[in-house]
């Protein structure tokens, strides 16, 4: 299973390094797991919204991903880099379009899914995010469900900041197993919050 996570300068730092490592944490327990932290120019630096410097370890899509996890950042206030300033741009969403019609499964988390929007994914279609752009999300034409996470099969979103953890735990459970999403909750000594969201049957 090959996970990426793609980064732009302004990111929020715990939206992408909170799944990050999870996902690091997963890898320990089954070698299958790979993940990366990317960036549409592949290896370059990185500058969060609050001044953490990461250094990619990839480019978007070099190796095709099984899910891209999209971190949000920036949005609510507009700020010259982040989620907002990407959305403008269009670069970014126009990536996530073309490779979820390649059958990329999208998670975000926070304000990422106002990128996932951006690219179309969320028109008719139940979602959350930040409780600061619920309303942008439901205006861009989303179902807005007003949950921790919302999984809609192969687009899945995450509300705020933290969330990101029961986010990533969620698809550790969904692809790897309840035992190995408790093993981890165990060794993070973190306790998930809420239901997931899943449209009924």
């Amino acid at each position: 299973m090959n996970v990426q996570i793609v980064l732009f300068n302004g990111f929020d730092e715990l939206d992408a390094i909170a799944p990050h490592e999870v996902w690091h944490m997963a890898r320990a327990l089954k070698p299958e797991v790979e993940v990366q932290l990317v960036t549409a120019d592949g290896f370059k630096e990185i500058t969060a919204a609050n001044g953490l410097r990461v250094q990619a370890e990839g480019q978007l899509a070099a190796k095709r991903p099984d899910i891209l996890m999209v971190p949000g950042g920036g949005w609510i206030t507009r700020a010259p880099e982040g989620a907002w300033a990407e959305a403008q741009r269009g670069a970014l969403p126009t990536k996530i379009a073309q490779l979820h019609r390649e059958g990329v499964m999208m998670a975000s988390v926070c304000t990422g899914a106002m990128l996932l929007s951006a690219a179309g994914l969320l028109k008719n279609r139940p979602a959350t995010t930040n409780h600061g752009a619920l309303d942008e999300l439901a205006a861009a034409g989303a179902q807005v469900v007003r949950a921790r996470v919302v999984d809609d099969g192969d687009v899945v979103t995450a509300a705020g900041i933290t969330s990101g953890l029961d986010l990533t735990l969620w698809l550790v459970e969904r692809f790897l197993g309840s035992d190995t999403a408790h093993t981890l909750e165990d060794r993070l000594v973190f306790e998930r919050r809420g239901t997931v969201w899943k449209r009924s049957k």
